[in-house]
């Protein structure tokens, strides 16, 4: 038989304190002295209890639960930037609910309603994009959206990403300063804002330096997709010298077909770029070149952005871009006196 949970009152009885003041006691932020608390959590411990988060969010209208929407995990940066979203909002008394999703509308608003179900205090998307009315709801819901390393036409989303555009510009700047002629771009996903950004920033910077892109070809952000543009842009006679990955979950595949099936040598024979910086990037076997995401900041600047529409009442909706260093390794022609970025 399930034994009977112990109540507030309980604890309360066996510290001598009122019931408010062990709630007050398990409400983060709230006022207490260090002796009542000091009594009421020795209660609490003798006792067994556990506060019911759902029941006093119920009292309050805040569950102190932030909902996380993510469409993949196999790419390495986003495990990475979850764990730093999930404990920078742990550090101030959040947790987080995740929910994984396919990247189309259907699937994507379905769990968002699930979500607005819950009775979430905000919402975090990573690489996700939502549908107007579902924004439309969630503003009428009062409940904040920011957008984690995506853009949005929504004047009523807040958005944080690095500067695509410019990562894009400067990773042409680098490889036209290191000689190369005969350019081409594994892109990201064309139907994502990064992959669009990137991209035409990587032609603004080509143009601008009396370049054109030699072929694009969308990888969509899978390993197989980019493996199979390496062969297609690789295997004829009038070969590339140059590859621009759209990002390094791609890039690690690329170099591998580039490596393995058609026996180029990376960077003699070809350079090439990824963009993210994943921790994969710096080991030997890869040691890729590389734009850095600033995921530290990039998740700093989302909690600060949905606390402050959460705690503080802030309506600003906030569009950032967080520039990022271009990491220098292995993986592509230096130019002579090029300076190193690194952090």
């Amino acid at each position: 038989m399930r034994p009977d949970k112990v109540t507030s009152n309980e604890v309360a009885k066996r510290a001598g304190v009122s019931q408010s003041a062990v709630s007050r006691v398990f409400t983060p932020g709230a006022s207490v002295s260090p002796k009542m608390a000091e009594k009421v959590l020795k209660a609490a411990e003798e006792l067994g209890y556990r506060p019911n988060v759902l029941a006093r969010s119920l009292i309050t209208g805040r569950s102190r639960i932030i909902g996380l929407v993510v469409a993949y995990l196999d790419n390495q940066f986003y495990p990475d930037a979850l764990e730093k979203l999930s404990n920078a909002l742990q550090a101030h008394g959040y947790h987080i609910l995740v929910f994984m999703v396919s990247n189309d509308d259907d699937s994507v608003d379905k769990v968002m309603e699930e979500l607005l179900d819950y009775q979430v205090d905000g919402i975090i998307t990573a690489s996700v994009a939502m549908s107007n009315a579902l924004a439309g709801r969630c503003a009428a819901a009062g409940v904040p959206v920011v957008l984690f390393n995506r853009g949005q036409d929504d004047e009523r989303l807040n958005q944080v990403t690095s500067d695509n555009f410019e990562g894009g510009r400067k990773i042409a700047e680098f490889l036209v300063a290191g000689g190369h002629k005969r350019i081409v771009h594994i892109a990201g996903w064309a139907g994502s804002s990064t992959g669009r950004d990137r991209e035409a920033g990587f032609r603004q910077g080509l143009k601008e330096r009396g370049h054109e892109l030699l072929a694009s070809i969308d990888g969509m952000y899978k390993r197989e997709t980019a493996a199979e543009a390496a062969r297609q842009l690789f295997s004829g006679p009038d070969r590339p010298d140059a590859v621009f990955v759209g990002n390094d979950h791609m890039a690690f595949a690329v170099m591998d077909v580039l490596r393995f099936e058609l026996k180029l040598d990376v960077p003699g024979d070809v350079s090439v770029v990824g963009y993210d910086d994943v921790p994969l990037a710096s080991w030997a076997a890869y040691d890729l070149t590389t734009l850095r995401q600033p995921s530290n900041r990039m998740v700093e600047a989302t909690v600060k952005t949905l606390l402050d529409w959460i705690e503080e009442g802030s309506k600003d909706v906030r569009k950032i871009k967080i520039g990022g260093p271009l990491m220098i390794r292995g993986s592509a022609r230096i130019p002579e006196g090029w300076p190193d970025e690194r952090l």
